[in-house]
C-alpha cells in the first residue's frame, strides 16, 4: 500500500472539538470503548474459527494488554482479535460521516455538555481523542496476504495511512495523552478505571507499566516462560526448629508482571445450581465492598424472549443511620454501562445491590445511554415480576425465613407496592404485619374476624343502682349484610406513646399490628384504595363498645344527661369550645381519661404537616376531630361531676385533659411546663 494522506470524511471542521466535550464529566470512558472494541474483535475472530473460515494459531490465548508510560505520556491498548485491512481502516475509521456525522454535529453542537451523546453512529474509537493530542493505529488483518497498516491522526481533520510493521494478527492503538489527562498514564489510575468498566469483560485484560523497572519475587514453580528474569536468588541454608539444616527454595526476581484486572466468568453468567452460598457472598463483598452479609439474593437467568442474567442482593439496612440507596450495576455482554439506570431497573429496586447483564439492550455506541423504548420497559417489568415471584415463593415455602427477613425487606416491598401496581397485586397476600404478640400475619390472616366475648372478663351489664340487667344485644344479619361490613385493621405507630391503648386491646383480647415507619401511612392508604371493604384505623382513633361496660337503656340516658353538663364544665375549664367531650363507663376502672382523634382527621393533619410551607402553624386546625373520653367509673371523674364549683375542680379538669393528650403525643413545651407545675400542686394537696 502506498502512503496515503487525506481528510477525514466528516463534512465539518467542528467534529473534534465536540468529541473532546462529549463526555467531559466521565472522559475516562475511552478505556472502556477501546477495550470493548478489542473484545469485539476477538469475539469475531473466534466466530470465524468456529465457522471454519479461519484457524486460530496453536496455543492461542485471547486477551487485551494495556501499557502505560508516564515518561512518554502514552497509553497503548493491544488485542489479538481479527485486525483490519487498509480498506477496513478506510471504511471504519476515515469515513465516519457515512452514518450521519453531519446531522450529528447540527443536532448536538450546542448541547455537547447536556447529555452523554458519544457514539450515536459508531464513534467509540474516537473517544480516544477526548484525552489525546494524537492517536496511532497499528493493525494486521487475519485475511491471507493482508498487509499491516499504520494510521495516525493529530486530532484535526487530516490523517496519514501507510504500510505498518505489525507481525501478529490484531490491533494496537497508541494514545499520545494531552497535558490535562496525564493521570490516565498512571498505572494505578489506569487499573482503577479499567476495573470500574471492564471487571467482567469476557477476555483477560492485563495492565502494566511499559519498560517497568519494578520487580517482584517468584519461586521456580511460579516462573512463567514470558517472565523477564532480573536476578536469580540462590538457595540459602537455614536451620529448622528441630535443629536440622535445610535449603530454601530457589527464587527469581523478575520484572513486575502486568496485572490481570478482570474476571472473565462472573458469577451471574453461571447457572444458579452451579453457585454456592460462599460464592454469592464473596462476589457481593468484592463488587460492593460491603462486608455485612446480605439477607438473601435472587439469581436472574433468562434466555427467552430476551437474554438477561443477574444477581440482586437484599442488603441489611439500618434505616436510622444509613442511606437506603443501593447500587445496581448494568452490564451489556459483561461490559459495564452504568449504575442505577432507571429505564431498566424498576425504581423501587434501586434500594437493592446487584448486577444486571442484558446483551439485548438497545444502547447507543457509547454504551452509556438507553433508548427508552418498549423493549426496555419489558425488561424492567420482567425484573419486577421475578422479584415478586421469589418473595411470594419464600413466603409460601420458607415462611419462618421470610419472617426473619421481613423487618429489613419491608421498606423495599412497600416502596415497590407504591411505585408499581403490578408488583403490588402480586405481593398483596405476602405482605406481613407484626401483631401485638410479635407474630407475623399476612393481610388475609389479619382480616379473619374473630368473635369477641364481651362477658369473658366476668362483667355483666348493670344499671345505675348496680343491679344486673339484661343487655340489649342486636344480632348481626347473616349473609350479604355481613359481607358489606367494613373490616377494620387496627394499628400502632408508636409502641411507647400508645402503650395505654395497647394494654386495653390486650385485656379485651383484641389485636392490632405495628406500622411504625413513615412509608406505612401512604402504604396503608394504597391498600385501602385497592382492597374494597378494608379500613386501617389507628389504635387510638376511637373506643369501640368492647371497652365499655354494658348498661341498660335507662342508665345510658341518665349518663348522657350528665355528659352534657360535664362537657360544658370541661370546655370552660380548658377554654376549648370546639372540643368534643364524651362520658363513658369503661371496663378498666383505672383509666380516668383518654383522647381519640378520628382516623380521617389525623391523616389529614399528617398530610398537611408533610406539605406545609414555611412552618405552617398546625394550631389552626384547633381541636377538630379530637374527642376527650372521660370514664364515669373513675373517682376523679365522679369528683368533677359532683363538685362543679369545687376549689380543685379546674385543676383536675386540666390534669385529666393533659393525661389524655400524653397517651397520644408529647405535650408542647408550654403545656409540659404547666403539667409539671400542676402535678406538683396536686401532690401538695396530699400533704394538707
Amino acid at each position: 500500500m502506498s502512503n496515503k494522506h487525506g481528510s477525514l470524511s466528516i463534512n465539518s471542521d467542528n467534529i473534534f472539538p465536540i468529541i473532546k466535550k462529549w463526555l467531559y464529566s466521565d472522559h475516562d470512558i475511552f478505556y472502556r470503548e477501546l477495550i470493548s472494541n478489542g473484545c469485539d474483535a476477538i469475539t469475531k475472530l473466534k466466530k470465524l474459527d468456529m465457522m471454519g473460515e479461519y484457524t486460530l494459531p496453536e496455543g492461542y490465548v485471547p486477551g487485551i494488554k494495556v501499557e502505560v508510560s508516564p515518561e512518554k505520556k502514552t497509553i497503548t491498548i493491544s488485542d489479538n482479535g481479527l485486525g483490519m485491512t487498509a480498506d477496513e481502516v478506510e471504511e471504519y475509521i476515515n469515513q465516519i460521516a457515512f452514518s450521519g456525522a453531519s446531522d450529528f454535529i447540527e443536532k448536538y453542537k450546542d448541547k455537547a455538555n447536556e447529555d452523554q451523546i458519544i457514539g450515536h453512529f459508531g464513534l467509540g474509537f474516537y473517544s480516544a481523542f477526548m484525552v489525546s493530542d494524537a492517536v496511532h493505529i497499528d493493525t494486521l488483518s487475519y485475511k491471507d496476504g493482508a498487509t499491516a497498516v499504520h494510521w495516525e491522526c493529530d486530532g484535526g481533520t487530516e490523517f496519514d495511512m501507510q504500510d505498518g510493521s505489525r507481525e501478529e494478527v490484531g490491533t494496537t492503538i497508541t494514545l499520545f495523552v494531552n497535558e490535562d489527562c496525564l493521570k490516565f498514564c498512571n498505572e494505578y489510575e489506569a487499573k482503577e478505571v479499567i476495573k470500574k468498566y471492564c471487571s467482567f469483560m469476557p477476555y483477560e485484560i492485563y495492565v502494566g507499566k511499559e519498560n517497568t523497572q519494578d520487580t517482584e519475587t517468584v519461586t521456580e514453580a511460579e516462573l512463567l516462560p514470558t517472565d523477564e528474569v532480573v536476578e536469580e536468588i540462590a538457595p540459602k541454608e537455614e536451620t529448622g526448629e528441630d535443629g536440622e539444616k535445610k535449603e530454601t527454595e530457589k527464587k527469581f526476581k523478575i520484572k513486575k508482571r502486568p496485572e490481570l484486572v478482570n474476571d472473565t466468568a462472573p458469577l451471574w453468567s453461571k447457572h444458579p445450581n452451579e453457585c454456592t452460598k460462599e460464592e454469592y457472598l464473596e462476589f457481593y463483598r468484592r463488587v460492593f465492598h460491603d462486608y455485612k452479609e446480605p439477607l438473601f439474593w435472587i439469581h436472574l437467568n433468562m434466555d427467552y424472549p430476551f437474554n438477561l442474567k443477574g444477581i440482586l442482593y437484599f442488603p441489611k439496612i439500618n434505616m436510622e443511620y444509613e442511606s437506603i440507596e443501593g447500587t445496581i450495576k448494568l452490564y451489556n455482554n459483561q461490559v459495564f454501562i452504568a449504575d442505577n439506570i432507571k429505564e431498566v431497573i424498576p425504581e423501587f429496586l434501586m434500594l437493592l445491590k446487584g448486577v444486571i447483564d442484558c446483551p439485548d439492550l438497545p444502547l447507543n455506541v457509547s454504551r452509556s445511554a438507553l433508548q427508552n423504548d418498549g423493549f426496555v420497559k419489558k425488561i424492567s417489568d420482567y425484573i419486577s415480576k421475578k422479584v415478586a415471584d421469589k418473595l411470594a415463593g419464600m413466603c409460601k415455602t420458607e415462611k419462618e425465613e421470610y419472617e426473619k427477613y421481613w423487618d429489613d425487606i419491608s421498606p423495599f416491598i412497600k416502596f415497590g407496592c407504591l411505585k408499581d401496581d403490578k408488583f403490588c397485586e402480586k405481593m398483596t397476600d405476602y405482605i406481613l404485619f407484626k401483631n401485638l404478640d410479635g407474630n407475623y400475619m399476612t393481610l388475609p390472616e389479619c382480616l379473619e374476624v374473630k368473635p369477641i366475648d364481651t362477658e369473658e372478663d366476668g362483667e355483666t351489664a348493670v344499671d345505675e343502682k348496680g343491679e344486673k340487667v339484661e343487655a340489649e344485644i342486636v344480632e348481626e344479619a347473616d349473609g350479604e349484610e355481613e359481607e358489606k361490613k367494613e373490616k377494620v385493621i387496627y394499628y400502632v405507630t408508636d409502641e411507647n406513646q400508645q402503650s395505654q391503648y395497647i394494654n386495653m386491646f390486650k385485656q379485651a383480647k383484641m389485636d392490632a399490628v405495628y406500622l411504625t415507619e413513615k412509608i406505612d401511612q401512604p402504604f396503608i392508604s394504597q391498600l385501602e384504595s385497592k382492597n374494597e371493604g378494608i379500613k386501617f384505623s389507628r389504635i387510638d382513633a376511637d373506643l369501640t363498645d368492647t371497652f365499655k361496660s354494658r348498661t341498660s337503656k335507662k342508665a345510658q340516658e341518665e349518663l348522657d344527661q350528665k355528659a352534657e353538663a360535664l362537657a360544658a364544665m370541661m370546655k370552660k375549664a380548658l377554654k376549648k369550645e370546639k372540643l368534643t367531650v364524651k362520658l363513658e363507663k369503661l371496663k378498666n376502672k383505672k383509666i380516668s381519661s383518654m383522647l381519640t382523634i378520628s382516623e380521617e382527621t389525623r391523616r389529614m393533619q399528617d398530610m398537611m404537616k408533610m406539605y406545609s410551607v414555611g412552618g405552617m402553624d398546625m394550631g389552626m386546625f384547633g381541636n377538630e376531630g379530637e374527642t376527650l373520653v372521660l370514664n364515669a367509673n373513675h373517682p376523679l371523674v365522679t369528683y368533677v361531676m359532683e363538685h362543679e364549683d369545687g376549689e380543685n375542680t379546674k385543676l383536675i379538669c386540666e390534669q385529666l385533659y393533659d393525661l389524655a393528650v400524653l397517651q397520644n403525643a408529647p405535650l408542647s413545651p408550654e403545656a409540659m411546663t404547666k403539667f409539671i407545675a400542676r402535678s406538683n400542686d396536686i401532690m401538695m394537696l396530699l400533704t394538707k
